[in-house]
């Protein structure tokens, strides 16, 4: 089957995104919106575009011609035809053309600046289901108030609370100190001892930040006896990241320890490391992954990664997702440019005869829809 067929079929596959965040609430000069299209949070340098980037280039190319312009619009041109429209109509744009079926909202950063629960499932018209950061919820408790002592209860307390209609929770452990964190559950007397410490740094500078490994095992430990799948951001990120602390590699002990009690764990995202994800969720039958963020911001050659993250894995342990933030154009490419790339290595290995059709379209099935359903659960949660 030639790519352009695999991929007629492909498109018409209502994708769950199961990690992704809320599209922009309000509209983004040039300067606001290039800077939401890197990872960074540097100024860009007076030199430079973003729009000169993979991720430039691919917006140009592609979501151009859904605001009614021609492939490869200037930068100008585009952002005239953004402001013109508008963030409301650019929004639904983008989202109705992304395809995607279903939105698994991850709502723990900045989410005053973008569209809510509420707000996605009303400029999508698809389905929104809630996924909590475990950091945030914590986060909540001491802003409310609470006693060092009384702190570990109060968490459990609140999280299930949080999570009462949540299909998932999410941790950025890997942003606040890394993967090479103690595997261990920490005792209650860590948790009074590490919180006594935040509180008092809390007081004295006014600053609400949780980033005691103690503390950030404790949030970790609480999910896994919560029961909800776990997502944790791996890999590439923004400079809060020190990349190298990030492979997931380094959580090997931690999903050990996790196993018996049947809790899944889900690697986000993964670039660089997608092949070393791939090993962990092949030998771990409690482990999934993705390449979500990796996908916008290489652009063309994200077909290289979507085809690396099929190497190893078992086909049932691979989900999609955009990790969109913002610009709807985020949530657009994240879809278009998986199915591409989806279409690009299945189109190869079907003409060589190496791989059924069917059974290629089975795979794109399970990847980016059955998967995600039942992971999450989503038919019971329904």
């Amino acid at each position: 089957m030639s790519t352009e067929r695999l991929l007629a079929e492909i498109t018409r596959l209502p994708l769950v995104d199961h990690h992704v965040h809320g599209a922009l609430r309000h509209d983004a000069d040039r300067g606001a919106l290039e800077q939401l299209l890197t990872e960074s949070d540097r100024p860009i340098p007076p030199w430079m575009t973003q729009f000169d980037s993979q991720i430039g280039f691919a917006v140009r190319r592609w979501c151009a011609p859904v605001l009614g312009l021609e492939p490869h619009a200037d930068p100008e041109a585009y952002l005239a035809r953004r402001s013109a429209l508008g963030t409301d109509e650019v929004n639904r744009r983008l989202l109705e053309a992304s395809g995607i079926g279903h939105y698994l909202l991850e709502t723990g950063y900045k989410g005053e600046n973008i569209l809510g629960l509420q707000g996605m499932a009303a400029a999508s018209r698809r389905p929104v289901d809630e996924v909590v950061r475990l950091e945030a919820v914590l986060e909540d408790v001491v802003r409310e108030g609470v006693t060092a002592a009384g702190l570990p209860d109060r968490f459990r307390a609140a999280l299930a609370a949080r999570t009462v209609t949540a299909v998932g929770l999410k941790s950025i452990i890997a942003y606040r100190h890394g993967f090479d964190f103690d595997p261990g559950r920490p005792d209650d007397h860590e948790v009074t001892a590490a919180a006594g410490a935040w509180l008092a740094e809390y007081e004295a500078t006014g600053t609400l930040r949780v980033s005691h490994p103690v503390l950030l095992r404790f949030a970790l430990w609480c999910g896994v006896d919560r029961g909800l799948p776990i997502q944790l951001h791996a890999g590439y990120g923004d400079p809060d990241v020190e990349l190298h602390r990030c492979d997931p590699l380094l959580l090997t002990r931690f999903i050990k320890n996790v196993e018996p009690h049947g809790t899944d764990l889900l690697l986000l995202h993964c670039y660089p490391f997608q092949r070393n994800a791939g090993y962990l969720a092949q030998v771990f039958p409690h482990v999934y992954f993705d390449v979500g963020l990796g996908i916008n911001y290489t652009g063309v050659r994200s077909a290289a990664v979507i085809a690396e993250s099929l190497e190893l894995a078992p086909f049932a342990k691979i989900l999609f997702s955009s990790d969109a933030w913002g610009p709807p154009e985020l949530h657009h490419l994240g879809a278009l440019l998986w199915r591409r790339g989806m279409a690009k290595a299945l189109a190869a290995w079907t003409e060589s005869g190496e791989w059924d059709v069917d059974e290629a379209l089975k795979v794109v099935r399970m990847t980016g829809h059955d998967n995600a359903r039942r992971v999450y659960r989503l038919e019971d949660h329904a």
